[in-house]
């Protein structure tokens, strides 16, 4: 089993550092990389990173100005086509995201509104849409506009993979999805068998994964699924929490395992895994430690106030939360080489 060397200290494959950290904050925050077993030894520079891009759902999607309100950047599944004028010309409506705010991808890429091709830092393009399952035809989606993750990177391969930039060294692309996927098979009788389905939905997911490799995406970051057992609207319903919790632990054991396999059939490919699981429950364990006081309500509740909130809603987190998490992966693509 191969590690992911960094150039300070790096992360054992068990997700334990192999050095010791000097900032209580940044070792709580740092020890989430899990690098693929089967990760090649590809450079990367997070320095040298101009373009990324971006797949999955509410936690991810930002607003734009050509995109479905409240739920993506541009098009929806009903009308996924665009001209490279249009693509060039949409803008990022600054703090329309599923926070109090801006996301964590915002965060990470100082790409907060405007056009991405304008962003100083790095140039932000964003397929995700808010609501998505992995793939429509194994769960029902949320509304009929709502985009999967499989028909996301259709739309970017057939309309904007020869149009937007994306060249090898200067490119990262993020995956994020699977909160949907793990909340909406709770009480799904028509499911005996919760690992099989997660096998299921991973070929599909990494369908589309090889789709985005194959059009020119060649470095990837995989982000597991939080911990929404815990969210305010698990806390009610203590079976449902218990089904949802092991229902997570399933599908983040089967991407673990997908992306060890992608990686190994594709060695130029540089694949990377990020676990927001541990990041969630470790704030949500020490909340005190990372300003919040209450981990149990939300933010749109209506006695709520601005201050010391984990959530926004009953299961979105809080643009602090957002920023924590930008905040831990930085920290690690600064690392990682």
């Amino acid at each position: 089993m191969q590690r992911l060397k960094y150039k300070g200290s790096f992360v054992s494959p068990h997700g334990r550092p192999t050095e010791p950290c000097y900032s209580s904050r940044l070792c709580h925050l740092s020890s989430f990389w899990q690098p693929a077993p089967s990760l090649q030894s590809r450079t990367f520079d997070w320095d040298s990173t101009k373009y990324v891009y971006a797949f999955g759902d509410s936690y991810t999607f930002v607003q734009g100005t050509l995109g479905y309100p409240n739920f993506s950047f541009i098009g929806d599944v009903l009308d996924l086509e665009f001209t490279p004028q249009q693509i060039f010309s949409d803008q990022i409506i600054p703090r329309n995201t599923s926070s109090d705010g801006s996301n964590w991808i915002e965060f990470l890429t100082g790409c907060f509104g405007g056009l991405p091709s304008q962003c100083s830092e790095k140039q932000l393009y964003n397929f995700a849409f808010a609501g998505s399952d992995i793939s429509a035809a194994l769960l029902p989606r949320h509304h009929n506009f709502t985009t999967s993750l499989v028909e996301q990177v259709a739309q970017w391969a057939t309309f904007a993979s020869d149009v937007l930039p994306h060249p090898e060294d200067e490119t990262l692309t993020f995956w994020w999805i699977g909160i949907n996927d793990t909340g909406d098979t709770l009480n799904n009788a028509s499911i005996p068998d919760f690992a099989a389905f997660w096998e299921t939905e991973m070929i599909a997911y990494f369908n589309a994964v090889q789709m985005a490799f194959d059009n020119g995406l060649q470095n990837h970051v995989f982000i597991n699924v939080p911990p929404e057992d815990r969210s305010p609207s698990s806390l009610g319903d203590a079976t449902n929490a218990a089904e949802l919790k092991e229902n997570i632990a399933l599908f983040n054991a089967a991407l673990l395992n997908h992306t060890a396999a992608f990686a190994a059939q594709n060695p130029d490919a540089n694949v990377m895994n990020f676990d927001s699981n541990a990041v969630f429950s470790n704030i949500l364990n020490n909340p005190a430690e990372f300003g919040f006081t209450n981990i149990t309500g939300f933010l749109t509740s209506p006695d709520a106030s601005k201050e010391g909130f984990f959530w926004y809603n009953d299961g979105h987190p809080t643009q602090a939360v957002h920023k924590l998490v930008a905040e831990a992966l930085r920290s690690q693509l600064e690392a990682a080489v």
